[in-house]
């Protein structure tokens, strides 16, 4: 629950940091090589909606056991993730990763990277939470199987 509301709380940031500065936002994403123009300014507008969708709801309904929001933040983590890293990779230069728009800049670097790291991390650690809590909510009578074979047998 505490990491639902830590992400939920970075994300919505993130979201509110990339609308008040979306004029910038397809300029900050072409730095990374792959996209521009109208293609750049929709991207923006699918992260800053992955954001908020995937934020918000961590926050509004932290114990949640939803898989979507959880596919929302995976997705969005992704997207970020391989923007960095591909242009990394490619020795490109970003003055700003654009994470919260024109807000807390970053140069695009090993901190960064570290950073969408975790994020991936955290997206595994949320997809099998969300996992094991599906599968213990399907699973009917949890730890009484023993007692009915041992029951049927006698």
């Amino acid at each position: 629950m505490v990491l639902r509301l830590v992400l939920g709380t970075v994300y919505t940031a993130m979201a509110v940091g990339q609308l008040a500065s979306f004029p910038r936002m397809p300029g900050i994403l072409s730095a990374y090589g792959l996209v521009d123009g109208a293609t750049a300014a929709v991207l923006a507008a699918g992260l800053i909606v992955g954001e908020l969708v995937c934020g918000l709801w961590f926050l509004a309904r932290p114990r949640s056991t939803a898989i979507a929001p959880v596919w929302v933040y995976t997705a969005v983590s992704v997207v970020w993730s391989s923007l960095a890293v591909q242009a990394y990779v490619r020795e490109l230069t970003v003055d700003n990763c654009g994470c919260f728009g024109v807000y807390l800049t970053q140069r695009l670097g090993w901190l960064v990277l570290a950073q969408e790291a975790l994020t991936l991390l955290y997206a595994g650690v949320l997809l099998r939470g969300a996992r094991r809590a599906r599968a213990a909510a399907a699973s009917p009578d949890q730890g009484h199987d023993n007692d009915d074979v041992k029951a049927e047998t006698r």
